[in-house]
């Protein structure tokens, strides 16, 4: 298959190691890539974002085949794996650069992005508001090679990781 049908997405919603997984197992997803954006550092350190002085959210960069799994799908999955309602952080991760963000790459994702949001709002799911924010993407920098692939290399961290709270969050959608 040729590139030339291929897209990307970028979210933002809390540690990226817990991020990649739930995208990575969908049907034409070609590659997760977790690392930094949506700040004022240039190739920014984990050290350098963890201070919370960098701007960036920790994200996940998603290359995928939108006619086998759309844009639409993946902002859907987006929201039963962060919670929208947590400026702040996402479960027990803490801090600006954890917080929910979908970085849109063209007005066509905006428009998907913005209306699920407003559906999502109007569902009644949620008894907080929705403050997932969306923006235009910005730069994204690869995270250090370590931080790849992070549920496959270390599938143990990773099940403690998921146990702190996202877990639980994502069982209410699977009833």
């Amino acid at each position: 298959m040729s590139n030339q049908h291929l897209d990307t997405a970028i979210f933002a919603g809390g540690c990226f190691w817990c991020m990649v997984q739930p995208f990575d197992t969908l049907p034409g997803i070609k590659k997760v890539v977790s690392g930094y954006t949506g700040g004022h550092v240039a190739n920014p350190t984990y050290e350098q974002v963890c201070t919370g002085t960098t701007g960036h959210t920790e994200a996940v960069q998603i290359t995928f085949d939108p006619q086998v799994y759309p844009y639409q799908k993946l902002v859907e999955t987006y929201w039963t794996v962060a919670d929208p309602t947590d400026a702040m952080g996402q479960f027990q991760d803490r801090g600006d650069q954890y917080r929910p963000v979908i970085y849109y790459n063209s007005p066509e994702q905006k428009k998907i992005a913005e209306e699920s949001r407003r559906q999502l709002a109007a569902s009644g799911r949620f008894s907080e508001p929705i403050v997932t924010q969306i923006k235009p993407a910005q730069p994204f920098y690869p995270a250090e090679d370590y931080h790849q692939d992070f549920y496959k290399k270390n599938p143990e961290r990773y099940q403690l990781e998921e146990a702190g709270g996202r877990a639980q969050y994502q069982a209410q959608f699977k009833k």
